[in-house]
């Protein structure tokens, strides 16, 4: 008797697993979206990397084939996301709101008519069920009392001071007994004969009641298990020919490298092929240019220029790197309230790669593909950069020579973007170390942590105490 409870249950938990369905299947999709995310950041950045990089040609094109991979790969995954969240999840959803129907007083519909229809077809045999325990209990009490009257009258027996009276009256004692021992016995067995007259029809009853409940959890097994298989198709690339077509691509993008090409168009467009610029004789002019140096201009000009500045601490935004204007966003506060629903799909506003890593692959490429070289030659030993001591890779024949004379160590008050080749760059709150002291037109050499060398403007710094 009331066992069916657990049946019963197994319908509210029917409702959990819906949630818990959900819930599944929601945090898949974010990982999908926060994946495709990643992807695009990386694709973009190394993709920039790449074009600016001396690297050239038909593998440049490879390598740059892995970030259009990236990209596409990218979207696929973002369908997938959007397909478990618009089709998968809106689907348990609304199942779950037709099958499970919400009462005013709490509980469910369903698990409101599982149970009455259980207790009603319960109710008759558990009725007769109470008459033969109360029988049982009457017929053990009276042969408890019968085997206690018999042995009072046995041990009265051997009492010769017992009168006749007192012994006539535990005969009877015991004769009641027995008679009461016969009817309990009888009403017992009666009672118990009614139970199993009524079982059959109980259990009829009760497995019908059981039957309507198996049927609503095939409902909920079945969708599961269709549902389940709709995740695993919008899950599965391996199946969709654009995903295919994206590696088949790739590798077909890798294999079309070829070195000889490449040395070939390097030789046409950066070896002796190329166009040549013989000198010729030039006639003076007062209108020509004059060719000023970097620090010239430098001096030329009104003040230094100001790019991209950055209190420490500040959300500023980077302004473009070749901007001369002096642009300094306020902070402003705002104020968010949204109520968090697990079921919305959020949007990440974390960012994937920190600041110190993008910092980090900046400095990946030593030098861009459209950097200038030194035009200026000496046929002085001491200037020749392939000399016996620079030929053994002890030293950089592109690096300023060093003093270390005086270094003091300095921290960056703004963010600076490098204009030319021997300038540094860094963000505000970078440390370094400065190797002069300023010069006329206001500029210092110093030396980032990770060794490169180079000039920065001396206001944009201050030394560490």
């Amino acid at each position: 008797v009331g066992n069916y409870k657990r049946t019963v249950k197994r319908i509210d938990d029917g409702h959990r697993l819906c949630n818990d369905l959900m819930n599944c299947i929601h945090e898949r999709a974010r990982i999908e979206k926060v994946y495709a995310q990643q992807l695009t950041e990386w694709a973009k950045r190394w993709k920039q990397l790449v074009e600016k990089g001396p690297q050239y040609g038909t593998v440049e094109r490879a390598w740059c084939a892995f970030m259009s991979e990236a990209e596409k790969v990218s979207e696929l995954h973002l369908e997938v996301k959007s397909s478990l969240m618009n089709e998968d999840f809106e689907k348990i959803k609304n199942w779950q709101k037709e099958a499970f129907h919400k009462q005013m007083m709490g509980g469910f519909k369903e698990t409101k008519e599982a149970e009455d229809g259980f207790r009603k077809a319960q109710k008759p045999w558990a009725k007769k069920l109470k008459e033969v325990e109360a029988a049982k209990k009457a017929y053990h009490a009276a042969c408890k009392e019968e085997k206690l009257a018999i042995s009072r009258e046995t041990n009265s027996k051997a009492d010769p001071a017992l009168n006749p009276e007192q012994l006539k009256k535990l005969q009877d004692k015991v004769e009641r007994s027995k008679q009461d021992v016969l009817k309990t016995k009888e009403k017992y067995e009666k009672s118990l004969k009614e139970l199993d007259n009524a079982t059959p029809q109980y259990m009829e009853n009760m497995e019908q009641v059981f039957e309507q409940c198996q049927q609503f959890e095939e409902k909920r097994l079945r969708f599961f298990r269709e549902v389940l298989l709709e995740v695993q198709k919008h899950l599965d690339l391996s199946n969709v020919a654009s995903y295919k077509n994206i590696y088949r691509e790739l590798e077909q993008n890798i294999k079309s490298a070829d070195a000889v090409e490449d040395l070939r168009w390097f030789r046409a467009n950066q070896g002796p092929g190329m166009s040549m610029n013989w000198p010729q004789f030039e006639e003076w002019s007062a209108d020509l240019n004059r060719t000023l140096s970097r620090r010239e201009k430098k001096k030329a000009s009104d003040g230094v220029t100001l790019t991209g500045i950055n209190q420490t601490g500040d959300q500023v935004s980077q302004p473009n790197k070749h901007s001369s204007s002096l642009s300094v966003q306020s902070n402003t506060v705002q104020s968010v309230q949204s109520s968090y629903n697990p079921f919305e799909d959020e949007e990440d506003t974390g960012s994937t790669v920190s600041e110190k890593e993008d910092n980090k692959i900046k400095n990946v490429s030593s030098y861009e593909k459209n950097q200038s070289y030194p035009t200026d030659w000496s046929d002085e030993e001491s200037n020749n950069p392939f000399s016996s001591t620079d030929a053994n890779g002890d030293t950089n024949p592109f690096d300023e020579d060093t003093s270390p004379a005086m270094e003091v160590r300095v921290r960056a008050l703004y963010d600076y973007e490098g204009q030319e080749q021997d300038e540094l760059s860094f963000k505000a709150g970078d440390e370094l170390t400065k190797m002069e002291n300023e010069d006329e037109q206001g500029w210092c050499k110093g030396r980032l942590d990770n060794g490169q060398v180079g000039l920065y403007p001396a206001n944009y710094v201050e030394p560490i105490q």
